[in-house]
């Protein structure tokens, strides 16, 4: 599989198998994606959403079955508590530090390995700017980069001004982003202007549940039916085209196929200026 690279240097396969809302199926469905080709994988420390366990739980299925850690991406967050429940993986009444540690560590445990490829701030403590609170996660995940536990590390549900926030004065600026992709936002216009500005790896989810109407637009099924393909994928292509690292979390074996086979499938600059303004 191709990779896309940031500013470190550190590839991440090019297409991500996102493992939110999986439940008790979340081990099956990782064995699938894995089987068939997916090579990247996201998760979290978080009970609501995910279920970081069974995610370690294929990881060992699927060592027996000759892929091994080394084969494979992992990215994984730690959670602010106002993101948990009750099944919280770490002591809130601890300091920011030692809550990151704990989780931390508790996801080395969850998913049988001795470290984690791309650590992420789920998502900033403020709602505009960046609190104090945010800035101990961050030192916290530089503390990790630097000792060579994490291979990148990263923020999620970012505005603009947040991560420019953090490009300008962290000591270590963010590897990654991954925020949720509306196309009546531009496709996030702003945030990937950033990304694209300090070579940081934009990470697109919710590309298809966000923007259910795009898929059914006339110009992008006709785009579809030239390219001999579906909707969905005419637009994992176009985050593709223009510099996205697309996430999925399809449980249908056929359409994780699909989804993979997008290489095959080029747009033109005229249909990839279209899908960028569709709903805009």
């Amino acid at each position: 599989m191709q990779s896309i690279t940031a500013h470190n240097g550190v590839p991440i396969p090019h297409f991500m198998y996102g493992t939110a809302w999986k439940k008790e199926d979340t081990s099956r469905y990782v064995q699938m994606a894995v089987q068939a080709g997916f090579r990247a994988i996201d998760t979290a420390n978080q009970m609501i959403h995910y279920h970081e366990p069974l995610v370690g739980e294929a990881l060992l299925a699927l060592a027996k079955q000759g892929v091994t850690r080394e084969q494979l991406f992992l990215q994984t967050k730690f959670t602010p508590a106002s993101g948990q429940d009750h099944r919280l993986p770490y002591d809130p009444k601890a300091p920011i530090a030692e809550q990151v540690a704990q989780s931390f560590e508790s996801s080395l445990e969850h998913l049988h390995t001795d470290h984690i490829d791309s650590y992420i701030l789920h998502g900033p403590y403020g709602r505009w700017e960046l609190e104090e609170e945010d800035w101990e996660v961050w030192a916290a995940l530089e503390k990790l980069y630097q000792a060579g536990r994490v291979k990148m590390i990263g923020i999620s549900n970012v505005q603009a001004i947040q991560l420019q926030l953090l490009c300008e004065l962290a000591n270590v600026k963010p590897m990654v982003v991954q925020n949720r992709c509306y196309a009546a936002l531009g496709w996030d216009q702003a945030v990937r202007e950033l990304c694209r500005a300090h070579n940081v790896v934009y990470q697109g989810f919710s590309l298809l549940t966000a923007n259910r109407g795009v898929l059914h637009d006339p110009e992008v099924c006709a785009i579809a039916k030239r390219c001999d393909t579906g909707p969905a994928q005419v637009i994992f292509r176009f985050a593709r085209q223009v510099g996205m690292l697309p996430l999925t979390g399809t449980t249908n074996a056929q359409r994780m196929k699909e989804d993979l086979d997008i290489d095959r499938v080029e747009l033109s600059s005229e249909e990839i200026a279209r899908i960028e303004t569709i709903a805009v």
